[in-house]
């Protein structure tokens, strides 16, 4: 009932008259229908009467009958055609509203919601979940409905016409057929739940493999993938199998509960005739009825399960929009103007909804316009103060500030509007280059878009392409090298022009001479831009105003390149690390030309490290 209450809104929409009056001209046709309906027996009745005593009526009468029996026929079926014409337009409304109210939802919900959940999976369940709300909304409607509408009426025609014994059987059949149904479709709910579970695991394996498609084929993992489709389908098959078997049980025991009201009837409108009180037309009149009725209740039957299991479908989609976000506005929050875009984070604690923790005490800033990078091992937390910036996730303890501004203060739309995130694998849309730079800012011109290209040093690529700015990345842009994507991605965030540039990893796709081609660029973007550059690769943070050194979740160094390198501390170790991997990077591609150059390679591969060997 909770679930039906949730959906008359979408039935009778607010400040909709047009779809409110659809909805009415509906159910007027809906009871015209049924009065035609429960007509048409006795137009039959009538006829069998006057066939049966042809003397004591004109040849006229009959044919008379007949034409109006086919007429209301007619009448009966344009009626219900015409209802389900009108609300064509209230059931498509709904499912877009739903759809759009859904989806609204999903992007509201916190990054960690997302994180925890398997795209395929939650795909299928919204799919599930819209469809069946077109199924209750025509079912209950157009189907439940009218059977209980026309259930009223016969009975009462029933009763009137001839005694209470035909009226009661009538209603104990349509009883027990409803009692019987509901019960055994309770029962039956579980078998469609496990079907729907079986049905989800299957759309996250396939659309795993299908989005990952570049990494099967790499790790020539087709048959793994296969064989663990097969073992999902299996589990489908046998839950499917389950289901079908019980639908066989409930469609059974229906058929045999109208089969004994039926004899029943039967068996009173003989007596009747027998004793004189009933006539061949009353004999066929009860008959047709209770047939007549049969496809109602049958319909009714089927009507319930479907939309018992179209409710199971839709308790996901239900359960989705009653999610709550981790992350959400605060009633007065305030949008950020556009300003220098000062960062500021203020002695940070923060832990996953695990409980697992992750930084610890840190505290620095960012003034604006200047450049800081954060470094340190992987795991050490970087590119989770890059996350508390865009406020993906809320602190635990201590404040981030923009511009003096708590962010837990402002509104999520306007923060993010001030920040230009590129992250260390690009996301792009299965969309045209053109339109995955335009993100950045929707109603660029081409000009802008282009402007952004150049920036990016990404347009001499795109105008040698036959499309050019219309060329498709395809899924997930693998159409694109790893650089090209990564140059997308900047000149998206260039694009945006926001007063703050995030730059997680942003050249760890890029090879070691397109990185250092790209560097000027990133320094040109990021001009009078108060930028933080999440690094692995040090030498691309040499020039950063201040560095700070992340290990195990806290700032354990903070200082200038060479400051950093005269602490000889953990910074000066990874400084090392990295400079001697560059110079044996450097010697292995000499023996290459010269293979006399192995044995040298070969030493400094096990030469100890020092501190000072790779100091500049």
């Amino acid at each position: 009932m909770g679930t039906l209450v949730r959906l008359l809104p979408y039935l009778w929409p607010r400040r909709a008259p047009g779809l409110r009056l659809r909805v009415a001209a509906c159910l007027a046709l809906l009871v015209l229908a049924k009065l035609a309906s429960v007509a048409v027996p006795w137009l039959y009745k009538a006829t069998v009467d006057a066939l049966a005593h042809p003397g004591d009526a004109l040849a006229a009468i009959p044919i008379g009958l007949i034409v109006a029996y086919g007429l209301t026929r007619v009448v009966q079926q344009a009626f219900t055609q015409a209802q389900d014409a009108i609300f064509a337009r209230v059931l498509q409304r709904a499912v877009r509203a739903l759809s759009v109210q859904v989806f609204e939802r999903l992007c509201a919900l916190s990054l960690g919601f997302h994180l925890d959940r398997r795209v395929g999976a939650l795909a299928r369940s919204i799919k599930r979940g819209t469809d069946g709300l077109d199924v209750i909304l025509r079912l209950a409607l157009f189907r439940t409905g009218p059977a209980l509408l026309e259930l009223a009426f016969v009975t009462a025609i029933l009763w009137a016409a001839f005694d209470w014994r035909f009226a009661a059987v009538v209603f104990f059949t349509i009883a027990g057929y409803v009692a019987f149904t509901f019960a055994v479709t309770e029962w039956r709910l579980k078998f469609r739940r496990a079907m729907n579970a079986r049905d989800g695991a299957v759309a996250a394996i396939e659309t795993d493999a299908l989005v990952n498609i570049e990494t099967v084929k790499a790790f020539a993992a087709e048959d793994h993938e296969r064989t663990r489709l097969d073992t999902a389908l299996k589990a489908l098959e046998d839950a499917a199998v389950a289901s079908k078997g019980s639908l066989a049980l409930t469609n059974g025991g229906q058929a045999a509960i109208v089969s004994a009201g039926l004899i029943a009837l039967m068996a009173l409108a003989a007596e009747g005739i027998r004793a004189g009180t009933m006539t061949v037309g009353d004999f066929v009149l009860v008959n047709t009825y209770l047939l007549q009725l049969y496809m109602p209740l049958n319909l009714l039957g089927l009507a319930y399960q479907q939309m018992r299991q179209a409710m199971a479908d839709m308790e996901a989609l239900f359960a989705l929009l009653d999610e709550t976000p981790q992350v959400a506005d605060a009633p007065d929050a305030a949008d950020l103007p556009r300003g220098p875009g000062a960062i500021a984070f203020r002695h940070v604690e923060f832990a996953y909804r695990d409980g697992r923790p992750l930084l610890h005490d840190v505290d620095f800033v960012v003034p604006a316009g200047t450049k800081t990078a954060i470094v340190g091992a992987s795991g050490s937390g970087k590119s989770t103060v890059a996350r508390l910036l865009l406020r993906f996730y809320d602190v635990s303890a201590g404040a981030v500030e923009v511009d003096g501004r708590d962010v837990r203060t402002l509104t999520q739309a306007s923060l993010r509007r001030a920040v230009g995130l590129v992250p260390q694998e690009a996301a792009l849309f299965n969309d045209t280059i053109g339109a995955n730079i335009a993100y950045g800012r929707p109603g660029a011109t081409a000009e802008e878009i282009d402007a952004a290209a150049r920036v990016a040093r990404i347009r001499h690529f795109v105008v040698h392409q036959p499309q050019k700015y219309h060329t498709l990345v395809g899924e997930r842009g693998l159409k694109l090298s790893g650089g090209e994507r990564q140059r997308v991605a900047i000149a998206r965030a260039v694009l945006k022009d926001p007063p703050i540039l995030v730059f997680d990893e942003a050249t760890s796709s890029l090879d070691t001479a397109t990185e250092a081609d790209i560097q000027d660029t990133l320094a040109q973007a990021a001009r009078d831009r108060t930028t933080l550059v999440i690094a692995h690769r040090l030498s691309t943070v040499v020039d950063a105003d201040q560095i700070l050194v992340m290990h195990k979740g806290r700032i354990v160094e903070r200082g200038s390149h060479a400051e950093l390198l005269a602490a000889e501390g953990v910074y000066a170790r990874l400084w090392a690390a990295q400079a001697r991997a560059a110079r044996l990077e450097t010697e292995l591609r000499a023996t290459r030309a010269d293979p006399a150059l192995d044995s040298r390679a070969e030493f400094a591969s096990s030469a100890p490290e020092t501190t000072t060997g790779g100091r500049r």
